[in-house]
């Protein structure tokens, strides 16, 4: 009896890849450790009606097979949506792309020379070799502007400092930023055209948001014939001179299942893929796959007695004095977001490691915490709150520090070795991409299973194959 295809994780790379499958008339199981959700963070939460998402989910790529996914899954239930999102620093609001003509404007003569002063100081005197976040923004924009709009935020979000960040990061994430364009912009009185998706000012959004397109998904999966399971964790993946073999688990009330398969599609954490192995990998390679780090993140979702708060749909909070990092406007995103027109809902972000004291936080001290910056910031009153929820996400944001990389390499070759184990994804492959890029990882990884012969690793941030002379490449 021929064995399935399995996949672990229904986040966006388990469900395309399983999408691609059972379309290609392939049998598929699906195991999902989360008891209620598939879309792994790009899921939308629900709570007394209210949808909130875990960050912001923006549906946009330059890859045109991946919009094609998105549209054969759901082709109807999309909305336009425009971005406005604004960076919060000691007390007002910046345009984010920044604008230099609104940022020296509010920040003042004596800042913007400084800003300048600084940024031609770089410019003669780059630093080099380029190893860390701090130095690549610094070489680029002056070390003034790093310290001002881009040390505090990216420490709240890392949790580590902006000196053991890796380059990659910042020539990943924001690479479209130019302060040199943007200046010349601001004097011809007009704004600078964004160079990378992570600046866009209009992307497509799921009415009901990003986890619309996920159970969208799981439900045509399954009506194909594909199986996906919910409440099942992988705990040990098994594997002989032949490859992997099968994969045992648990839900959590400790029912135990076993699943065989003839191929085998990860998406869940490198990590936690490579300590799962039976028997266990070389010591190096465990060695490498403990070196990985992960961000933790919550969100406390505020239900504001206001009909409009502000008009982004985010806001990066740089202010040092709170602890929220991020702060968004489901209602700005999709007025479906929110039951009532007349209440507004906001996610007040907070950037964590699982077992510090924000993550151990009780649900009634994380939403106090939230009003209180809320009021502090300015963006609501005292006694405006109606209700609030809480949701905890572990191993959100895989993290680009400086060794992460020499890490990776030693797990990637000894995992070359299996002929039927592929790693996709975000947290899959340890790489901080948009969901398009996850998605593209596991079309790779579908296809090779039908024949094909791509390697996964070459996708790069904007979901674009590059490797010359193969079917595919773009």
């Amino acid at each position: 009896m021929a064995k399935p295809i399995v996949i672990m994780g229904a986040g966006p790379a388990g469900l395309t890849a399983a999408w691609e499958l059972v379309r290609a008339g392939r049998e598929v199981v699906v195991w999902e450790a989360d008891p209620a959700y598939v879309g792994g963070i790009s899921r939308t939460v629900q709570a007394e009606n209210f949808r909130f998402d875990i960050g912001g989910h923006r549906f946009f790529s330059k890859s045109p097979e991946v919009n094609e996914v998105w549209r054969q899954i759901m082709p109807d239930d999309f909305i336009d949506c425009p971005r406005l999102s604004r960076i919060f620093y000691k007390g007002k609001y910046f345009n984010y792309p920044l604008e230099a003509m609104d940022s020296f404007l509010k920040l003042g003569p004596l800042e913007t020379l400084r800003i300048l002063l600084s940024y031609f100081h770089a410019r003669l005197f780059q630093v080099k070799p380029e190893l860390s976040f701090a130095q690549w923004v610094t070489n680029r924009f002056g070390k003034r502007l790093f310290q001002i709009f881009f040390k505090s935020y990216t420490e709240k979000v890392w949790g580590i400092s902006c000196d053991e960040i890796s380059a990659n990061w910042a020539a990943q994430r924001i690479k479209g930023l130019s302060l040199k364009e943007a200046v010349i912009s601001a004097l011809r009185g007009k704004k600078a055209e964004p160079t990378s998706k992570t600046l866009i000012r209009n992307f497509f959004y799921p009415r009901l948001g990003p986890g619309q397109m996920w159970e969208t998904a799981t439900a045509k999966i399954t009506e194909m014939g594909g199986k996906i399971f919910l409440d099942r964790t992988v705990q040990t993946i098994h594997w002989d001179e032949t490859g992997v073999t099968h994969i045992t688990g648990a839900n959590q009330q400790g029912e135990f299942f076993q699943l065989e398969g003839s191929q085998f599609i990860s998406s869940i954490p490198l990590k936690e893929l490579i300590l799962s192995l039976d028997p266990p990998p070389p010591k190096e390679v465990v060695a490498a796959a403990r070196k990985l780090r992960y961000r933790d993140f919550l969100t406390v979702c505020l239900v504001i007695n206001r009909a409009r708060v502000f008009p982004d749909t985010w806001i990066y909070i740089h202010d040092p004095s709170v602890k929220v990092g991020r702060i968004q406007n489901y209602k700005n995103w999709s007025a479906a977001m929110v039951p009532d027109p007349k209440l507004t809902s906001l996610g007040m972000e907070y950037f964590c490691f699982e077992g510090d004291g924000l993550w151990t936080s009780s649900d009634y001290d994380l939403a106090q915490l939230a009003i209180r910056e809320a009021v502090q910031i300015g963006i609501i009153q005292q006694g405006e709150v109606k209700d609030a929820f809480v949701v905890r996400m572990q191993k959100a944001y895989p993290i680009y520090d400086q060794t992460y990389q020499q890490h990776l390499e030693v797990i990637r070759a000894w995992l070359g070795q299996f002929g039927n184990l592929q790693p996709v994804g975000r947290n899959g492959m340890h790489q901080y991409n948009n969901q398009d890029h996850s998605m593209m990882t596991a079309m790779l990884a579908a296809r090779n299973i039908q024949g094909g012969h791509y390697d996964c690793w070459k996708v790069n941030a904007d979901a674009e194959y590059h490797e010359a002379g193969e079917s595919g490449s773009k």
